[in-house]
């Protein structure tokens, strides 16, 4: 009997699991500016599974699934329409350079350039997906001449600066 009870736990708890395995809604940016170059990269990566709800809202002309190319599409402009950066006060504007769609996971990638070759602050505002995921979070980390200053967003959240 007890290995009977042990058994159908065990087996609960395999069911269980996958259910626990993603509790929230994460978004990563990686942003990397070369101070030789002004080169300014920088990447977003999400789950599929956190921004197909989404299109319906950034995407309402199109299919809510990023095998349509037209939600693919709206899903580039609004990362672009809804990510600011600057250096040192100083605007960076960023365009499209290229998706990445793999199984689960996007990666969206965008390049600027600035002409600031000292860089001392960076501001990054963003506010990606409004009202779709409450407890959406989107971790920024800004690279700059080999050090990494990280921030975190949430809905609502205002512009952050990160120093070096």
């Amino acid at each position: 009997m007890l290995k009977r009870t042990l058994l159908t736990a065990a087996l609960i708890a395999g069911l269980a699991s996958p259910a626990l395995a993603h509790r929230g809604h994460a978004g990563l940016t990686v942003i990397e500016i070369d101070e030789g170059s002004g080169a300014v990269s920088v990447t977003h990566r999400f789950a599929a599974h956190d921004v197909e709800p989404a299109l319906p809202s950034i995407a309402p002309e199109a299919q809510p699934s990023l095998d349509d190319p037209r939600a693919v599409a709206d899903l580039e402009a609004h990362l672009g329409a809804r990510f600011r950066l600057a250096v040192d006060g100083a605007a960076v504007p960023v365009s499209h350079v290229g998706t990445s769609l793999a199984g689960d996971n996007i990666r969206v990638v965008f390049g600027g350039e600035t002409a600031d070759r000292d860089v001392h602050a960076v501001t990054v505002d963003l506010d990606f997906f409004p009202g779709v995921h409450d407890d959406q979070e989107q971790q920024v980390n800004v690279r700059v001449g080999g050090v990494t200053r990280t921030v975190v967003f949430r809905p609502g959240a205002e512009a952050q600066t990160v120093t070096f």
